[in-house]
């Protein structure tokens, strides 16, 4: 579904990405790790087209996507859950959902407001309050639900779980699993290994805007100095 191939990526001068490749099959849990600054969230950026790559291929869904402005990225089929959940802090609850929706595939059983508000009650609760108006951890299953509301193909998620409470961490790992069950395609970054293990199917580790180590998950088992290689402090 998601093919990204050889990619170089900067920041002005600065290079960040240097022959980045990963790859994320249709209904498949892919992880995405590695030490803080690594260029994980670069590369989240330019798959989404925040910051386009300069060399190598990016293909989604047959589609070559390299260059292309981001939202013609959100309508090919990408939902993105963004480090820092950046949901619109004057809007409601409600308005912040609503100004995403969309079914533009015509899926089946899609994503509506309702079906949202059904999987995170308490976002139900707080539909009018403001976006700023509710706690950190109720705007992470808001930016969740936002990104589920456009009925994407793939749901990639920038830090899934950082800077949470465990009992709210505890919920988005629930819904993730729920999600992979319902054959939902997924790329996700965050920290807690032993929840990833559980939940991916493949892992990515990067170090220095590349890829040093992939696997599925039954290779990571057998080789635990993987971790402490490129997680460890």
């Amino acid at each position: 579904m998601l093919r990204v191939e050889n990619i170089t990526t900067y920041y002005g001068a600065s290079q960040a990405l240097f022959g980045m490749s990963l790859e994320a099959n249709e209904g498949e849990v892919v992880t995405l790790m590695g030490r803080n600054g690594m260029g994980k969230t670069t590369t989240v950026r330019s798959i989404i087209g925040f910051s386009p790559a300069k060399t190598g291929r990016i293909t989604f869904d047959g589609q070559r996507t390299e260059g292309w402005p981001a939202y013609r990225v959100a309508q090919a089929g990408i939902g993105l859950v963004p480090e820092g959940r950046q949901i619109f802090p004057n809007l409601s609850v409600h308005e912040n959902l609503l100004a995403t929706a969309a079914n533009r595939r015509g899926v089946g059983n899609a994503w509506t407001l309702e079906r949202v508000y059904e999987l995170f009650p308490r976002l139900a609760e707080r539909r009018n309050h403001m976006g700023n108006q509710i706690s950190g951890g109720e705007q992470q299953m808001l930016a969740i639900g936002r990104a589920l509301a456009t009925n994407p193909k793939l749901l990639i998620l920038d830090e899934a779980t950082e800077g949470l409470a465990p009992l709210v961490q505890e919920e988005i790992w629930r819904v993730l699993k729920m999600l992979k069950s319902d054959g939902q395609s997924i790329l996700v970054i965050d920290k807690d290994v032993e929840v990833l293990m559980e939940l991916a199917d493949r892992h990515y580790f990067v170090q220095n805007g590349r890829v040093e180590w992939s696997g599925t998950t039954e290779d990571l088992h057998s080789q635990p100095e993987v971790i402490e290689t490129f997680l460890g402090i």
